[in-house]
């Protein structure tokens, strides 16, 4: 459980890198794919790890799908954070755990308890308060929000995809997934011209580069390495730390307002978290 709060937090800054690089949805999203999957590649070869066994051809096209829809996902979620503040585009976004809870019954058989659905109902509430759309504290542009929401939408996708592909290593998930994450952000690239971004300075390049190998290699390491230990509605409650995360990074960074309602919200949804996994049933 620890390896995956730790991925959630590494995710609740990419709202704020998002800020400081100049770059389109897509660009950035391509870079962020081929940069991890780079990485996770030179970091197996030291480490000695195999990352080119053999998958059954069923097994890899679910990591290629998979992977694409990541791209995808990336992509709407860095234009949502354009057109609207990161509380408001993270809290569309994660509608993704709610999407998952509710299928999860019909996809896995697993059984929705009493007390998953009210730490889910929490969590929920927690993030209307987050949000700022109680108390006028803070406010969405509508095509943040339908962004932020498509953003959800493929996230939920990869959960429930990789959810049907356990026991395979996560290095070699993560890599074939990541790197298909950016090559399916190719032809849309190539067609629109997305290439021609003009100048980017130095420290952008940077923020990129930290953005390709922490928070996507590294990160996504963790995160894809973690799920087969974990129930699918487990895994959704727990993902509400990254919004929460991006949501007091903001706040510190990027000086967003912090209201006390929004702390209240963080508390809920940090609670509800905690209660899920702990007080076991």
């Amino acid at each position: 459980m620890t390896t995956f709060i730790s991925s959630m937090l590494i995710f609740g800054t990419i709202g704020v890198l998002r800020r400081y690089i100049p770059l389109s949805s897509a660009l950035l999203a391509f870079s962020r794919g081929i940069l991890g999957g780079l990485f996770l590649l030179i970091f197996a070869k030291v480490r000695k790890k195999s990352v080119g066994a053999k998958l059954q051809s069923r097994d890899l096209l679910r990591l290629v799908i998979t992977g694409a829809m990541i791209g995808i996902n990336w992509m709407l979620l860095f234009e949502a954070y354009r057109h609207t503040t990161v509380a408001v585009a993270t809290l569309c976004y994660y509608m993704q755990p709610t999407i998952v809870i509710l299928l999860s019954p019909l996809l896995f058989k697993e059984r929705l308890t009493g007390k998953k659905a009210a730490c889910a109902a929490v969590s929920i509430a927690g993030m209307v308060l987050v949000s700022g759309v109680v108390g006028n504290s803070g406010g969405g542009n509508l095509r943040g929000v339908l962004l932020g929401l498509g953003a959800a939408f493929f996230y939920a996708a990869v959960v429930i995809m990789n959810k049907k592909t356990p026991g395979i290593d996560p290095y070699q998930r993560t890599t074939v997934m990541l790197l298909s994450a950016g090559l399916v952000m190719l032809p849309y690239l190539l067609l629109t011209g997305g290439f021609s971004n003009g100048s980017v300075r130095w420290p952008a390049v940077v923020l990129l580069f930290v953005l390709g190998v922490v928070h996507t290699g590294l990160a996504y390491t963790l995160y894809f390495g973690s799920m087969d230990g974990l129930k699918l509605q487990t895994i959704a409650v727990l993902s509400y730390i990254d919004p929460v995360s991006a949501l007091l990074f903001s706040a510190l960074l990027l000086k967003e307002p912090l209201s006390v309602l929004n702390l209240i919200g963080a508390v809920l949804i940090i609670g509800s978290a905690v209660v899920s996994e702990i007080r076991k049933e």
